[in-house]
């Protein structure tokens, strides 16, 4: 399908904030930090009301992760189901603050309670560092519920891109470790570190998330780790068999559409109840911004209908 109208104007502003500044003596693409200082521009400003919007800390092995605890009700009103979100942002950017919005609009729609994980990002903190936060809190809020006011037995996870990518291992992670999660919602999900798919050839250049720049965040990530290693690249772990239930949301134009569809494909041949649902015409972060993408409303209210499903 031709791009959609509304992603043709969402491009156009995001080659403003994806260049190098005016100052950059030459520089084709800004600093990590630059990128960190201008990702909030790309999200709305606009954010629910909610009782409960509270930071706090759940205690990791590389120290107190930050975690923002969002409640749609007042806590004597009694414990909610609970959703774990990891935002995206190529494990290098991207925070809490990014996904401000999406979680309080989560929490509200869904009637859950969600707890939005700060996670070290690299290159200061390599893999497996956000792995290893982001499990903790996974493993924290299922094991502790009554510390976060949420239901036992009604958690689930959730992320976008990098964090889609936490989201899928931490999914694995409770599955050995005995850990019941009652979904995992997965949005355009890096699954793999080859980097050689149709999707990625195709819509490598001009359609937001590049390939060279996503490129560049993986091996910051990565490291010297073994690109095979499954909480890198779910998609290549043995056995996919016993995960949680998943939902798994592509964008047509986006280079992790392919990797993320294969890996709702292998959870579907491992016997795990899987959704998938591509949406034509829109590109990464669509999800996020259903202000820009009527796309991102819709997917948006079909994951609502998936985690309210899965909390029973």
């Amino acid at each position: 399908m031709p791009l959609h109208p509304q992603t043709v104007s969402f491009l156009e502003v995001l080659s403003s904030w994806t260049a190098a500044p005016p100052d950059a003596g030459g520089r084709a693409e800004p600093t990590i930090q630059e990128m960190r200082a201008r990702t909030g521009a790309a999200f709305p400003a606009a954010r629910r009301e909610l009782p409960q919007v509270r930071d706090l800390a759940v205690r990791g092995p590389g120290g107190p992760v930050p975690v923002r605890l969002y409640r749609p009700e007042p806590p004597e009103h009694g414990p909610l189901p609970a959703l774990v979100y990891l935002h995206g942002g190529g494990w290098v950017l991207g925070g809490v603050d990014d996904v401000d919005g999406a979680c309080r609009d989560l929490a509200a729609d869904a009637g859950c309670a969600v707890l939005s994980v700060g996670y070290r990002l690299a290159p200061e903190h390599p893999f497996p560092a956000a792995v290893d936060d982001a499990w903790a809190v996974v493993a924290s809020v299922a094991r502790e519920p009554d510390r976060y006011g949420v239901q036992p037995g009604a958690v689930a996870v959730a992320g976008d891109s990098a964090g889609g990518n936490l989201a899928a291992v931490a999914a694995l992670l409770a599955r050995d470790h005995g850990v019941p999660l009652v979904h995992q919602l997965l949005v355009y999900p890096v699954t793999d570190t080859a980097m050689d798919t149709p999707s990625w050839r195709e819509y490598g250049s001009g359609y937001g998330l590049d390939a060279g720049s996503l490129a560049r965040f993986m091996g910051l990530y990565r490291g010297g780790a073994d690109p095979s290693d499954f909480r890198l690249a779910p998609l290549r772990a043995p056995d996919l068999a016993g995960a949680a239930p998943a939902t798994v949301i592509t964008a047509e134009c986006d280079i992790l559409r392919d990797e993320g569809e294969a890996y709702a494909r292998r959870l579907a041949a491992a016997g795990v109840p899987v959704e998938l649902r591509r949406y034509d015409g829109v590109v990464h972060a669509f999800f996020l911004l259903p202000e820009i993408f009527d796309a991102g409303a819709r997917a948006r209210d079909f994951a609502v209908r998936r985690l309210r499903a899965a909390f029973g």
